[in-house]
């Protein structure tokens, strides 16, 4: 006669499975450090994002902090800033592309595009030349924006490449108002 298919499991059959799930934690548990120390250690994490606070910047100051090695500057234009942002046509702009974290790609580089939405006068760009990575000096340059002297990229007062060698605006990172006086980068 032929077994039954259905017949009572036996301690064997039991051993096997408490040895092979044994087994499998044990190599799970073996493995972990070496999967877990491809993360990013705590100074990583830390740059992943940071929080500035904006209150003492009066319209005309600007404040530079470091996010991810790069210095990232936070200005608060003033109304002629912002007016001589606005009043440049896209076909004066050497790139046309916003090239801002926050929207699309392919965003026209308009000051809308560049600047935080409704709070027009706070402006949040990363302060790297797109030529050879230099660092533009504020207020400078024949748009009154940003100038590298190294090469002599001129960029606006929204960031945008106007003359010199660099191929692309400055970039503008993530980042969100928290409150009306403290912003998170990243």
């Amino acid at each position: 006669m032929a077994e039954n298919a259905t017949a009572e499991p036996t301690r064997r059959d039991f051993l096997y499975i408490a040895t092979g799930a044994v087994g499998a934690v044990g190599v799970a548990a073996a493995v972990w450090p070496f999967i877990n120390q491809m993360n990013p250690d705590a100074s990583a994490l830390a740059l992943a994002s940071t929080e500035v606070d904006i209150s003492a910047l009066q319209p005309g100051d600007s404040l530079t902090v470091k996010w991810r090695g790069k210095p990232v500057v936070v200005r608060n234009r003033t109304q002629k800033e912002i007016d001589d942002a606005k009043a440049a046509s896209l076909s004066d702009l050497k790139d046309p592309v916003a090239r801002n974290a926050n929207l699309q790609l392919d965003a026209p580089a308009t000051d809308a595009n560049r600047a935080a939405a409704g709070k027009e006068n706070w402006f949040v760009m990363v302060n790297v030349c797109t030529h050879l990575g230099c660092i533009p000096l504020g207020q400078s340059g024949s748009f009154n924006g940003w100038f590298c002297p190294c090469h002599g990229s001129v960029y606006d007062t929204a960031g945008r490449i106007r003359s010199g060698p660099a191929p692309e605006n400055m970039a503008i990172p993530v980042y969100s108002f928290l409150s009306d006086t403290k912003i998170k980068i990243g």
